[in-house]
């Protein structure tokens, strides 16, 4: 009997265990289910593969046969290899077509912020927002904060445009004042130089009357 009991423990703790392991398992699965089901980059790129394919499809060989009869009634194996190559080149080109709009237009990258903001709406317990029916007041509600929120750029604009000005006219200030100091250096420099031929001339007239004055004495 306390054989039978012991097994018959064992047997329910390794039942228990095996089905906290699925269910564990099982949460795992529908997350990543639920991820791979929102995540709008697994979805966009599954939709363009199967686009794809649809889109390959119509192009099969029978359909390229029909429209090359006379060249595939004489050479049945080169129009198959011939139509190999144009699948292969179309899939790269449409491929490389599809890669270059997704890299040109950021969608993965706005495509995970859809993502981001999904998921954030989800998580946020205000209830979204409603017309109310009146659509000058729905108009308002929208429009008063977008431009309360441009009435604040903007005076933060000026603000800076002001300060941008100050500066400016301390700098036009200063420059009138080095104007104006040049202005006086080279005034005064020139009156000292004015000075010093009018003294210079004096001193050449009376040389010439002291030296005329010589000759006459003699």
């Amino acid at each position: 009997m306390e054989e039978s009991e012991a097994v018959t423990q064992k047997e329910t703790i390794c039942t228990n265990d095996g089905d906290e392991a699925s269910s564990q398992m099982s949460e795992t699965g529908a997350a990543s289910k639920a991820e791979g089901r929102w995540s709008r980059v697994k979805l966009f790129n599954k939709v363009m593969q199967t686009s794809l394919e649809k889109f390959i499809e119509q192009a099969s060989f029978n359909t390229f046969a029909k429209a090359f009869r006379p060249l595939y009634k004489n050479n049945p194996l080169g129009m198959e290899s011939v139509h190999k190559q144009f699948i292969e080149e179309l899939r790269r080109s449409v491929q490389e077509d599809i890669h270059r709009l997704i890299e040109e237009g950021r969608l993965e990258s706005k495509l995970k912020e859809l993502d981001k903001l999904e998921i954030a709406a989800k998580n946020n317990p205000d209830p979204a927002w409603r017309p109310s029916g009146i659509p000058e007041q729905d108009l308002s509600s929208f429009l008063k904060p977008y431009y309360k929120k441009q009435e604040a750029y903007m005076r933060l604009e000026l603000k800076k445009i002001q300060a941008e000005n100050a500066a400016l006219a301390q700098k036009v200030q200063a420059g009138r004042e080095s104007i104006a100091q040049t202005e006086h250096r080279i005034s005064a420099t020139v009156d000292e130089w004015k000075a010093s031929v009018t003294e210079f001339e004096r001193l050449t007239s009376d040389l010439c009357s002291s030296d005329d004055s010589g000759v006459f004495d003699v």
